[in-house]
């Protein structure tokens, strides 16, 4: 069985995940393997035409693919599975660019520029909110006036949806253990979310209706006190800077004065700035996992993924320290076995089973691709 579709004849199927100055890929082979991973990163501002470009560079190393999978982050309210591209869906994408700007636009360059080289090859758009779908009323509904949400299309969405999806099905198999009832995916990178899955679906997740909510990131304020932003505009801050204050000035840049997060863990100890900057993030994310913990009534398994949370024993070992009341205990001779391989990381008291497992994404895009497909045909 491989990482995506499993064995046998299949379509080739050439998977994209497009941002604002990068383009990343991954091909599924006929036999289900995942593999030939690349990655092309240019300077922002360069327009369009370099998304054309870096397509049409990755498909002369790739050759023909029967397919293209693409990664969109916001779905929006029209878009709650993955679907087969065409004028329709297109427009639902560019729709819910407003809810995800840089996101979106970028999904949609690099949509435009694989139709443009490969004219006639389906291509499937897989969002990143559609795991979130089955979100229950409760944690999706936002307790704001009826008319507000209505005229403005209000809710929670959820976001990371993709590799929630792939952690939540590789965590049985990592573990050595039937599927969990109960599990928390917490995903700490630049942006950081934390969801709770029961038995495979969403019930819940702490990015809501943009991925600004939750727990503070390496840029993102993370959920603050609605009064903070209106008294940010009644002081003449405007929407425009405030929305880039939110977005790229805030959460671990803030407080440290930079967003990495592996600098951050290694500075001295008597910088002061880090050191507060690592304690609120330390707390930001012991408090999600413990909010999806409580939405499920229950915690069985805990899973660390993303790129802070796979690359950094001590950062796992600082966020479990704060959840040894709800039974997470770490094997400190886990921490170096393998720094980024999928593997089990807790104690044999330890009363929830705690993973680490590897972002993969492009594994549930291709997947999801020739799923569509199929259904299609």
């Amino acid at each position: 069985m491989s990482e995506a579709a499993g064995a046998g004849a299949g379509p080739r199927v050439l998977v994209l995940n497009a941002g604002s100055s990068s383009l990343k890929h991954a091909v599924l082979d006929p036999d289900g393997e995942l593999g030939d991973r690349g990655a092309e990163r240019w300077a922002s501002g360069e327009g369009a035409q370099r998304h054309a470009r870096a397509v049409r560079h990755v498909l002369e190393g790739v050759g023909p693919v029967d397919a293209v999978g693409h990664r969109v982050v916001h779905g929006g309210p029209a878009l709650l599975e993955p679907a087969r591209i065409d004028a329709v869906v297109r427009r639902a994408i560019e729709a819910a660019a407003e809810l995800a700007p840089l996101h979106n636009a970028s999904a949609l360059l690099g949509i435009d520029a694989a139709s443009g080289a490969l004219p006639g090859v389906p291509q499937v758009a897989c969002p990143d909110t559609a795991f979130h779908a089955t979100l229950p009323p409760h944690a999706r509904v936002l307790p704001l006036p009826e008319a507000w949400r209505e005229r403005a299309g209000l809710r929670r969405y959820g976001f990371h949806g993709l590799n929630v999806e792939w952690c939540a099905r590789r965590a049985p198999e990592v573990l050595d253990r039937p599927a969990t009832a109960a599990l928390v995916v917490c995903h700490l990178g630049s942006g950081c979310s934390a969801s709770a899955v029961r038995d495979g679906r969403s019930v819940d997740t702490t990015m809501g209706w943009s991925p600004l909510e939750g727990m503070p990131m390496a840029t993102r304020s993370g959920s603050l006190d609605p009064d903070v932003v209106l008294r940010l505009l009644r002081l003449g801050v405007g929407e425009p800077a405030l929305s880039e204050g939110l977005q790229h000035a805030s959460g671990v840049t803030a407080l440290a004065g930079h967003g990495d997060l592996r600098t951050l863990l290694e500075a001295p100890e008597d910088d002061e700035r880090a050191a507060l900057a690592l304690a609120v993030f330390v707390r930001g994310a012991a408090h999600a996992i413990a909010q999806m913990a409580a939405s499920l009534g229950a915690l069985d398994a805990l899973v660390f993924t993303g790129g802070a949370a796979e690359g950094s024993p001590r950062l796992r070992a600082l966020i479990a320290e704060r959840l040894a009341p709800l039974g997470v205990v770490l094997d400190p001779g886990a921490a170096d076995d393998g720094v980024g391989a999928d593997r089990p990381i807790h104690a044999a008291g330890s009363r929830v089973a705690v993973a680490v497992v590897a972002a993969n994404e492009e594994a549930m895009i291709a997947a999801h691709t020739v799923a569509t497909l199929a259904r299609a045909s």
